[in-house]
């Protein structure tokens, strides 16, 4: 059976637990592992590890990426997390299960540098890379092997070693031959993972196991499965494939191939953002409208800073609130002149919550920005309604300025400790 080491990326045909180059226990074996090439790349805790890699003190400690006593949790790192620590759990709750936690604050301009070099990195490898997120991207390494006198898998694996090598950052990988269960295989052996799933056992493999393995079916789409009876993939097949339509109309369509491992979507380099956004659930439904507005500041700048960092505005800004029964309240507004600044997103969608506020409790906020195109013809007029615009336009740039020479902390506005 084809088998490599993951440290010293030694081959062999062997199925022993350990190398016999390197004697480390990290061998990998499959039927199929020179032969696929669609992978999945997840970084480890992105970005509680930028944090720990920065800060040796942080090693070995509870790390929460988050922000104050009445914010959320952005990510916390493998130790935090084995004591219950998840994303989007109010930071409060958090240090009820985390008390000796080390909280810091989101340093977005650190992360975008760092997801650049692993980008680069990637690129090394294949031009056919599709970035699903800062840290974290399908790649389509077919036809590479004469170029790089090595098979995709291995060269996976020294991906994943010159990240930790050089930029200290570890990552899991998932190897199909299709996206889809590409990411479902980087999700199987986490931290520093390296997961395959291949054609023959696609079908025994999917069998048993939840629908809510399918990116993108949330706790909405989940209940409407639940109802139907659909809670594993065994159920799903069980459906007629003009049932599923009739029933879940496009989705039911997505189900049906799916369920059988089917997926024909192609490792996309070239597919274009159709939008930036950004929302945090709430462990417990709030109608508190400071801390709303808390949330809505930092999910402005956080979508803000994306975009910034990929070179793009928007024209139209959405608010998106889920209530305590699952409704769901979408509000967009069309602007003039497409943004990128956070002021603008900020205010834009407060002005949209205050017609829905007395909706409230929520338990989930977010911010969204679309129609998407090219910084250049950004935030050229200002608000001509609104005479502070261009100056506060002004302080928001000279602020990232800052922030790009002396960190992301050197200047914090009042509103983001809400």
């Amino acid at each position: 059976m084809p088998a490599f080491c993951r440290d010293c990326l030694t081959i062999s045909d062997s199925g022993q637990r350990r190398c016999a180059a390197c004697g480390r226990p990290r061998v990998l074996s499959h039927p199929e592992l020179f032969d696929l090439s669609i992978a999945h790349m997840d970084c480890d805790a992105f970005y509680a590890s930028v944090e720990k890699r920065d800060d040796p003190g942080l090693a070995g400690k509870p790390v929460i990426i988050g922000g104050g006593r009445r914010g959320v949790v952005s990510t916390a790192c493998y130790v935090a997390r084995i004591r219950g620590v998840r994303s989007a759990m109010p930071m409060f709750q958090a240090l009820k299960l985390c008390p000796d936690a080390v909280i810091v604050k989101p340093r977005m301009d650190v992360y975008v540098e760092v997801s650049r070099q692993i980008r680069a990195m990637m690129q090394d490898l294949t031009p056919d890379i599709e970035p699903l997120s800062l840290d974290e991207a399908f790649l389509d390494l077919s036809g590479t092997q004469r170029l790089h006198g090595a098979p995709p898998a291995i060269m996976l694996a020294r991906l994943v070693r010159r990240m930790s090598d050089e930029l200290g950052i570890t990552g899991s990988i998932g190897l199909s031959h299709n996206k889809f269960l590409a990411k479902v295989a980087s999700d199987l052996d986490k931290p520093r993972g390296f997961s395959v799933i291949g054609r023959a056992e696609t079908a025994s493999f999917l069998r048993d196991k939840p629908v809510r393995l399918i990116w993108g079916v949330g706790q909405a789409a989940q209940a409407s499965l639940d109802k139907a009876g659909i809670r594993t993939f065994a159920d799903l097949l069980r459906w007629e494939r003009t049932d599923l339509v009739a029933r879940f109309g496009a989705m039911g369509e997505r189900l049906w191939h799916l369920a059988r491992g089917e997926d024909h979507r192609r490792v996309n380099a070239r597919a274009p953002v159709k939008s930036i956004s950004n929302e945090t659930t709430f462990y417990e439904d709030t109608g508190d409208l400071d801390l709303l507005d808390g949330h809505l500041w930092r999910l402005s700048e956080n979508v803000s800073d994306r975009a910034k960092a990929r070179g793009l505005a928007g024209r139209v800004v959405t608010l998106k609130l889920k209530r305590a029964d699952h409704t769901l309240l979408t509000r967009r507004l069309a602007l003039r002149d497409p943004t990128q600044l956070a002021d603008v997103i900020y205010r834009t969608t407060r002005a949209l919550m205050e017609p829905v506020a007395n909706k409230a409790p929520f338990r989930l906020i977010g911010v969204g920005l679309s129609d998407l195109l090219n910084e250049d013809g950004a935030d050229l007029s200002g608000d001509l309604l609104d005479p502070e615009a261009r100056r506060r336009s002004k302080a928001e740039r000279a602020t990232d300025a800052i922030r790009r020479k002396f960190g992301r902390e050197a200047i914090r506005k009042g509103r983001a400790l809400r």
